[in-house]
């Protein structure tokens, strides 16, 4: 009984329930913040009153906590585990707060189970779920419950509006029939919501799966090219080794000559200085007769040196030739060779990605199908270079021949496997590269680059200097302005990509175009104005 009777004390008499963080009006009585807010809110600026005393306060007044009430509730509430709150409680239920099971919008009270199996089952006393927001319930003319909802006006009605309001006449149903029809369209947009969702999953589950495998993907072919990196890096400083130990060898060698040769020189040199000081002896001599007896031996010497003086010089020219020089040349071969045999090797390997290093290929062989060409272009002799023509060509008409766009195909075509070529481009723009099946229209709006979809483009507009790729009529302006003449177009036939980069230092992805390919491809080159040129 205590504590039912200071649960009543400490019970907000707006919501009902144990006071959630109290504050006090100037009045004195006191509330939950979040409720005499709400009250407060809809009482208007005129003017705001106590729910209980009904005096009035000029303007909003400050809400200030009611520290001490906040305290003996936070101590009740500690002491009485069971007494928190209990939503809506039973109206009839003084001593202890009992849960409502049912709401009578016709006494306008809660109930509980126990009071709600004495309580009237006539078809005046209409029960609802637990609620406290009875008004919502009835009628705000006649004050009677809500019972039809009217087509025309949109909005729930009595029977008093039914038969004498102003809804009088008016199509009406019931608040079930209503209730039905807006659950049945309920249920068609939630079911359609739910394919959106699971649609919505599926992908996420692809984008997921798909991410799993380029992480993959790209582990492997990291894994692959630091291997193979570290391989050729491995080889390299071999050969290097292999190549400085021959520039060593040849370099001993080389140098072991010279020594020989320049200590036969400096025996050569003292020999000549013996004989050199000998003769000048004889030349300082003041005795005519000590000079003329000198043996005769002697002076065969020196006259053999004399008469040998031009044999001993070209012996030793000869000598010095043969010495010899670095060989160069064998160096250059035995590098080379070395570098040949590592790049075979690379391609003999079957570790190593073959998309990035072998499956690649460079076309060097594209050329020009002049009898694609329009009449207003011309393509050079070597059927590498298609230009704007002043001039018609008068080439003669049939089913290949383009006839409305300065546009040719390339001779060649790929159904398979992965390619690239590069393209020279004019500095101006005015152009277009890229990819189309061979049964694309050759006159009309439709045989234009991109303007299709059997064909994919790059295009350089002359008049703003911009890239744009275009398919099936669509184009879309890219971020990056031209800054290179050059292009490389790569084709990944099975994968379905088509990609575009410009050959910049370093190079720069421009685009990729994705597709299923189901025809062959051959390139596709457009010039249209002025003098602008593309070469393979």
């Amino acid at each position: 009984m205590a504590a039912a009777y200071l649960r009543d004390e400490l019970t907000c008499s707006i919501c009902l329930n144990i006071y959630t963080y109290s504050v006090t009006l100037p009045c004195g009585h006191s509330y939950c913040r979040v409720c005499i807010e709400t009250v407060m809110d809809t009482q208007g600026v005129r003017g705001y009153s106590c729910p209980e005393c009904r005096l009035t306060f000029g303007e909003k007044s400050e809400l200030k906590r009611n520290h001490r009430l906040c305290n003996i509730v936070e101590s009740f509430l500690s002491a009485h585990p069971g007494q928190e709150k209990v939503g809506i409680p039973c109206t009839y239920c003084f001593q202890s707060p009992v849960p409502a099971s049912k709401t009578c919008l016709h006494c306008e009270a809660s109930l509980c189970e126990t009071h709600l199996k004495v309580h009237s089952k006539s078809a005046e006393h209409v029960l609802t779920e637990p609620t406290t927001s009875i008004g919502n319930r009835k009628c705000s003319v006649h004050k009677e419950i809500l019972k039809y909802y009217c087509s025309e006006d949109a909005v729930c009605i009595c029977v008093s509006c039914r038969l004498d309001g102003e809804h009088k006449g008016h199509q009406v149903e019931t608040l079930t029939e209503t209730s039905e029809k807006k659950k049945e369209k309920l249920r068609n947009i939630l079911q359609k919501l739910t394919s959106e969702r699971e649609e919505a999953e599926r992908r996420v589950q692809n984008l997921l799966e798909l991410r799993r495998e380029e992480q993959e993907k790209a582990a492997g072919v990291t894994d692959e090219v630091t291997a193979l990196i570290r391989g050729i890096r491995e080889e390299l400083e071999a050969l290097e080794k292999r190549v400085l130990s021959k520039i060593s060898r040849q370099q001993e060698q080389v140098l072991l000559r010279v020594s020989d040769l320049i200590r036969q020189l400096e025996i050569k040199k003292e020999e000549l200085s013996r004989k050199m000081g000998h003769i000048e002896e004889l030349c300082n001599m003041m005795d005519p007769l000590a000079v003329l007896q000198e043996r005769e031996s002697d002076s065969a010497d020196y006259c053999d040196a004399e008469d040998g003086d031009n044999e001993d010089r070209e012996k030793h020219k000869t000598k010095v030739h043969a010495v010899g020089h670095l060989d160069v040349g064998l160096i250059s071969i035995t590098l080379q060779s070395g570098l040949a045999r590592i790049v075979a090797r690379i391609k003999r390997q079957s570790h190593v990605p073959a998309n990035i290093l072998l499956g690649i290929e460079l076309v060097s062989d594209m050329l020009l199908d002049v009898n694609t060409a329009a009449n207003d272009v011309t393509v050079s002799s070597d059927m590498k270079t298609v230009s704007v023509s002043e001039i018609n060509q008068s080439r003669p008409e049939t089913p290949e021949r383009f006839q409305h766009y300065s546009q040719v195909l390339s001779s060649s075509s790929f159904s398979s496997g992965r390619h690239y070529w590069e393209v020279e481009c004019s500095e101006s723009g005015g152009w277009m590269v890229g990819m189309a099946y061979p049964s694309i229209d050759r006159k009309g709006d439709q045989s234009e680059i991109g303007y299709n979809n059997k064909s994919w483009g790059l295009e350089s507009w002359w008049n703003n200097n911009e890239y744009y790729v275009i398919y099936d009529r669509e184009a879309v302006p890219l971020l990056h302005l031209p800054s290179s003449q050059r292009l490389r177009i790569y084709l990944d036939y099975e994968a379905g990509r088509l990609s575009f980069y410009e050959l910049c230092d370093p190079i720069r992805h421009l685009h990729t175009f994705t597709a299923t390919f189901t025809e062959p491809l051959h390139a596709i080159f457009g010039v249209y104005h002025g003098n602008n040129w593309l070469r393979i």
